[in-house]
């Protein structure tokens, strides 16, 4: 237990380690698409890229592809850097003999935009307007002024909010501190959620998956929200109750849902969700194969020259708490 505390003091500290600087030998695995432009960004951090049993750290560059992981890690890595901000897929593999380091942040920016417009398109009724064939009756309503409730209080909240500014909205974040946000009106914690839906005009659920926020969102939070209430889905499917939210839907219960991820996923063919005019369903594409690598590249060019300077990196994982 002694030797658990003092690695993670270790990997809290200003520096990467005890010993400072490193001399910059970082591997890039496995060979893929990504990996060309990884490469390019470990070269401009500064290091220089070799075989994973020379190098002293690993870019790992394919998050399909979890299981392989466990083939290039070697003992002489003390730091390795995953593509995804989600670690679900890494968890078993997590250990405090090295940092490990996420995509935390990387991909918010993108993912915020996503979950902005799909807020639109459900406030205006853009997603029955699409699927219908005949002129209808106007329906819909806008976001100014609208009460939103963001459930995590990390990159993706962070950066909502200033897109959320010209429709003042007013914004409540959950998060596991009170710790104020920049921007919101208020700031509470996971045990206050029943307290803010029964007004809440908009859901947006931005945060990480852990044992606390699975299944998070049921039959009994959905019933508390208002029928005008729209849901906004960009973490991780496993958030929702998909069967209560088919049934919400499905009765009119809410006005709507968007999701870009969904449980199970991909979504198969015939799913109950795919059949309603009220639910908008992306796939897992708020952060596109094209926006994410640029973004990815450029938190490895920043870590990997914080990396062989000694510096704190960004996007530590918590082991501890799973993100």
């Amino acid at each position: 237990m002694g030797r658990k505390n003092s690695l993670t003091e270790n990997l809290t500290l200003r520096k990467v380690s005890p010993e400072g600087p490193r001399k910059g030998l970082v591997a890039v695995e496995p060979e893929n698409w990504r990996r060309d432009a990884l490469v390019k960004a470990v070269e401009l951090g500064g290091a220089k890229v070799c075989n994973t049993k020379e190098a002293s750290a690993l870019i790992w560059a394919s998050p399909e592809k979890p299981e392989l992981i466990s083939d290039y890690i070697a003992d002489n890595h003390d730091w390795v850097q995953l593509p995804f901000a989600g670690i679900e897929p890494f968890a078993k593999m997590l250990d405090y003999q090295r940092l490990w380091t996420c995509g935390k942040g990387v991909y918010s920016p993108a993912v915020a935009e996503h979950a902005l417009g799909m807020m639109l398109a459900l406030k205006r009724n853009l997603v029955e307007y699409a699927q219908s064939t005949q002129w209808s009756r106007g329906i819909g309503n806008n976001m100014y002024g609208a009460k939103v409730t963001i459930l995590g209080g990390g990159g993706i909240a962070e950066d909502i909010i200033p897109l959320l500014k010209p429709f003042e909205c007013e914004i409540t974040v959950i998060r596991k501190t009170t710790t104020p946000l920049s921007g919101a009106s208020q700031t509470l914690q996971l045990k206050d959620l029943g307290t803010v839906l029964p007004t809440t005009d908009v859901l947006l659920i931005a945060l990480a998956l852990t044992e606390e926020t699975e299944n998070l969102i049921g039959e009994s939070e959905l019933g508390l929200l208002p029928k005008n209430a729209i849901v906004v889905n960009v973490a991780r499917g496993k958030h929702i109750v998909t069967e209560d939210l088919v049934e919400s839907l499905r009765n009119r219960e809410i006005l709507g849902a968007a999701l870009d991820v969904t449980e199970p996923e991909p979504l198969p063919l015939g799913h109950p969700l795919w059949g309603l005019s009220n639910c908008l369903i992306t796939p897992h594409t708020a952060n596109t194969p094209e926006m994410g690598i640029k973004l990815l590249s450029s938190r490895v060019t920043e870590n990997v020259s914080r990396y062989i300077q000694g510096f704190e990196l960004i996007g530590c994982i918590d082991i501890d708490s799973g993100y």
